[in-house]
């Protein structure tokens, strides 16, 4: 459709609503997803010191409770001998008190964290810098948006095969073949450390050995759900985005091969070095690995440093590290925000085109953000950051968004007609097993999983301790049903605004409206692939026709 996340849903114009909750989604996204590169820019500016201050109970945050190494097997009498501690030495029967000075770091220094959503506390002054930054950075990075000589309307078939994912500051960088790969080797690198502590061979053990009554939870299953969802970037409109500046011929179906392998291989992967550090984090404070670290955004940031803290000259991998986490995370965000102003813009008539239009509104949409996320520097700002999370931008919402995108395509504008138009563009047609998955298999999927979900559902807790008040579970609903309720209602606003039988409304409301750029690729007939002409004028077929 060589269009935003919005305007996409021309090809069903009554569930353009699929488009607003996308818009909504990746705007809360945006939000909450860039505190995870504050959290990684103040871990990089830490490393930069002699000694990392997680590394030791001799910091002013550190609690009487801290303890940096402690052997479970050392510990025999009613004293650990020869042990370093905050102060002073612990008999065995204080262990169950003793905290890891990484995890006193995490929760003490960085987050100060209160004892509740209902305590907010101060900002932490440091954590907003970094957070400022970092939204710096992505302006200046994603201001002039993607390399392209125009959107509105493409002037020749040249000016299609415009590139996806280049921004004008950052393209020398992304496209060098070190920043490829740089990650791959780091978190090869960790891994040949952590398989060779102690314990190490039980955590990645806890890791692949499945546990199949957990398959019974239905927090289970949505975690799942959030993880492919969010890491695929399914439902976000973001994708969307950006694939309106490819090449009308790219192998977008190979393309969502490669990236599906190469996304599970890589969480895989990781998986290993973050449990082979929790396993020996385990043996070494004589627990069971569930309890080494706490669930949620806070196990990277437990587990990680941990293990550069093990590393010949830790200051220099711990930088390296967290410098490489912060271009991935930029490398996403980038793209979150580069969805959701695309999409904005592609409402605007070309009339109101101006030569500032893009600087303003990514400006606009940075600020927003940035004034949300000042809730999630303060002591409270983790609470705040789990309810974005959970219910914002979760498997909830993506589940929900998802269904109704497969409802649509498939059997509104139908999945024959998506083929042949995949199609078109490939040059030859996708496996019939990608028409049942969009009919069958991944609607029900998605609506068995949510309604699993809201049968069993649970009120949201923080690291298994802090169970959320009544109010901030409001908050939260609040938080996805303003985009669940964009599809009914703009469907319903549709309807009724139609005139004619509910027969007329539905065949005018669900005809594609197709812009002039798509005209020239408009063929007859799906068999004549290979003597396609694009621009033929033969081939055209257009309809004008307002359906906001």
């Amino acid at each position: 459709m060589k269009a935003g996340s919005i305007n996409v849903w021309n090809i069903a114009p009554l569930f353009k609503g699929l488009g607003y909750a996308s818009m909504v989604i990746v705007f809360f996204c945006n939000t909450y997803y860039i505190m995870v590169l504050a959290w990684g820019f103040y871990y990089l500016i830490k490393s930069f010191s002699s000694t990392l201050p997680w590394s030791t109970c001799e910091n002013e945050w550190n609690t009487p409770n801290c303890l940096e190494i402690f052997h479970h097997q050392d510990c025999k009498n009613t004293t650990m001998a020869n042990t370093t501690v905050g102060s002073g030495n612990l008999t065995c029967a204080d262990l169950s008190d003793a905290r890891s000075p990484i995890i006193e770091f995490w929760e003490n220094k960085v987050l100060n964290i209160s004892s509740g959503l209902d305590e907010p506390g101060q900002i932490n002054w440091e954590l907003m810098l970094c957070l400022m930054a970092v939204w710096v950075l992505v302006y200046f990075c994603v201001w002039k948006g993607v390399k392209s000589t125009g959107k509105i309307r493409l002037r020749s078939r040249e000016t299609a095969s415009r590139h996806v994912c280049v921004m004008v500051c950052w393209k020398g960088l992304y496209s060098s073949h070190w920043q490829r790969f740089t990650p791959t080797l780091v978190l090869i690198i960790l891994l040949v450390r952590g398989v060779t502590l102690p314990g190490a061979y039980d955590g990645i053990m806890y890791y692949i050995k499945p546990d199949w009554s957990k398959l019974e939870e239905a927090q289970v299953w949505i975690d799942a759900g959030t993880q492919i969802f969010f890491s695929y970037a399914i439902g976000l409109g973001a994708l969307t985005a950006l694939g309106s500046y490819n090449r009308f011929n790219n192998d977008c179906y190979k393309d969502a091969f490669v990236l599906a392998l190469i996304n599970s291989g890589t969480s895989f992967f990781a998986g290993f070095v973050v449990f082979s550090i929790l396993g020996f984090m385990a043996a070494e404070q004589g627990v069971d690995i569930s309890q080494v670290a706490e669930s949620g955004p806070g196990l990277a940031f437990i587990a990680y440093p941990k293990a550069v803290s093990l590393m010949p000259v830790a200051p220099l991998w711990a930088a390296l590290f967290f410098f490489m986490l912060l271009l991935l995370g930029l490398d996403s965000q980038f793209v979150g925000v580069e969805g959701f102003v695309t999409g904005i813009l592609d409402l605007f008539p070309g009339k109101y085109y101006h030569s500032y239009k893009r600087e303003i509104a990514v400006a606009i949409c940075c600020l927003l953000c940035f004034i949300i996320d000042l809730s999630m520097v303060t002591q409270g700002g983790m609470y705040v950051f789990q309810l974005f999370d959970y219910y914002s931008a979760s498997g909830m919402t993506l589940l929900w968004q998802s269904f109704w995108e497969c409802i649509v395509v498939a059997w509104v504008y139908g999945a024959d007609r998506f083929m042949d138009d995949v199609a078109r563009m490939i040059g030859y047609r996708p496996f019939p097993w990608m028409k049942w998955c969009w009919s069958f298999i991944t609607p029900c999927v998605c609506m068995g999983i949510f309604l699993f979900h809201l049968v069993n559902y649970k009120q949201l807790s923080y690291n298994n301790t802090y169970v959320y008040p009544w109010w901030g579970e409001v908050i939260g609903w609040c938080l996805a049903l303003s985009s669940m309720l964009c599809i009914p209602i703009s469907l319903l606003y549709k309807l009724f605004r139609a005139k004619g039988t509910f027969k007329e409304r539905w065949a005018h409301l669900t005809t594609p409206v197709w812009g002039p750029h798509h005209l020239e690729y408009m063929a007859p007939d799906i068999k004549s692939l290979s003597s396609l002409t694009p621009g033929s004028d033969d081939n055209k077929v257009i309809i004008f026709e307002s359906v906001m």
